[in-house]
């Protein structure tokens, strides 16, 4: 897989990523590609065994900082100046390519789309997932493109003058992602925020007058594995994140809406899910709703909460929570 001037690096972000990391290692060595390609995992002081897992593939190139040191935006700009390829492809520690051209469909919207600098990918929730994560995961990605084909999206101002797109064509996910090595390093890097990293650069491409790519054949299996108390604490960390950086919020959803989302639209999704057994739709049947009013709540206090109350932030964060473990 690797060579001197490979066709893309592979940057892995890793931290206690033990339950995923072996099948997205696996997944790499299969992958098809007219060219070379390297594996790059940024560890940021795992203590489960996310280490011995990348020592079993001695392919892989390990560079590891303390935890301290981390940071979404800086610690992905930091994989782009120790990759060799021309393009970084970046994949979270719980991201598993879906197939073996799973890479040569992330760099394919470089080769044909003159003014690409950055490609994102399609994710599909794993088949166990929390309804109203996997269903909204569905409706996200649905919003960027057709599952067959490439789109492309450019001219940041067109959308100023058609904010009802805005919010889509900006959206950006470095869960599996991939972007061109040069721009990173000499044009735009990812800002050093808390949150929203990805939704900034995704603007700041487009705003720079190059176009990003949603690929919808690079699929990723990808997910959060949230209890119910960590669910509203991550989708209040995504919140308050997106307007400390200033990116775009999205509206708060219309309570008659999400009501009926919860107790009629949701339990018929749930019905026809196969990939849920009897007994879990029953399950599911009964306990989404509560993760929708979760999400009705955490949302509420997201969007009104002091943002210079770093005190009370931090007690209602799971990423703070998840720190100081």
């Amino acid at each position: 897989m690797k060579a001197t001037s490979p066709l893309a690096t592979v940057a892995i972000l890793t931290y206690n990523g033990e339950t995923y990391l072996e099948a997205i290692l696996s997944a790499l060595e299969t992958q098809k590609l007219d060219g070379e390609f390297e594996v790059l995992v940024i560890d940021s002081g795992s203590t489960d065994a996310t280490l011995a897992i990348v020592a079993a593939h001695p392919s892989v190139r390990l560079h590891q900082i303390p935890n301290s040191e981390f940071g979404h935006g800086t610690t992905r700009n930091l994989a782009a100046t120790l990759a060799t390829g021309e393009f970084v492809v970046y994949l979270t520690h719980d991201a598993i390519p879906a197939d073996d051209f799973w890479l040569a469909e992330m760099l394919e919207p470089f080769m044909r789309f003159p003014g690409v600098e950055a490609v994102m990918g399609r994710q599909v929730a794993r088949p166990d997932c929390v309804p109203i994560l996997k269903y909204e995961i569905r409706r996200v990605f649905a919003t960027q493109g057709p599952e067959f084909g490439t789109t492309v999206s450019y001219e940041a101002e067109a959308f100023d003058r058609h904010p009802e797109y805005g919010m889509p064509a900006r959206f950006y996910s470095d869960v599996n992602s991939a972007a061109r090595r040069s721009f990173l390093t000499e044009v735009i890097a990812y800002q050093a925020v808390e949150y929203a990293e990805d939704q900034l650069f995704g603007q700041d491409v487009l705003r720079s007058g190059k176009s990003k790519a949603y690929a919808s054949r690079g699929t990723v299996i990808h997910s959060n594995d949230l209890t119910y108390a960590e669910y509203s604490k991550r989708l209040f960390d995504e919140i308050v994140g997106l307007r400390l950086s200033g990116a775009p919020v999205p509206p708060a959803p219309h309570g008659i809406r999400s009501f009926v989302r919860a107790v009629v639209l949701d339990p018929l999704d749930i019905l026809r899910d196969r990939e849920y057994s009897t007994p879990r739709k029953l399950y599911w049947l009964v306990v989404n709703p509560f993760y929708h009013l979760a999400k009705y709540r955490a949302g509420r206090k997201a969007r009104r909460i002091d943002l210079t109350d770093t005190a009370l932030i931090a007690r209602e964060s799971l990423e703070a929570e998840r720190k100081n473990q």
